[in-house]
């Protein structure tokens, strides 16, 4: 996947290297910007089911 990509991009291997760092920035900016706090209500991390148990000392 990552060779067609490379492939397929425009210019020399500099401009290559320049524009998939781009599109790596982008991807993350997207991530951390939209995807992530929409799915972040939608996972378990706060659901804590820990009880103390009979015994528990205080």
């Amino acid at each position: 996947m990552y060779g067609w990509i490379w492939r397929h991009l425009p210019g020399n291997a500099w401009v290559r290297a320049f524009t998939s760092l781009v599109l790596v920035l982008a991807i993350v900016y997207v991530l951390f910007q939209y995807i992530f706090p929409w799915a972040e209500p939608l996972l378990p991390f706060n659901d804590v089911t820990v009880d103390q148990g009979r015994g528990a000392t205080r």
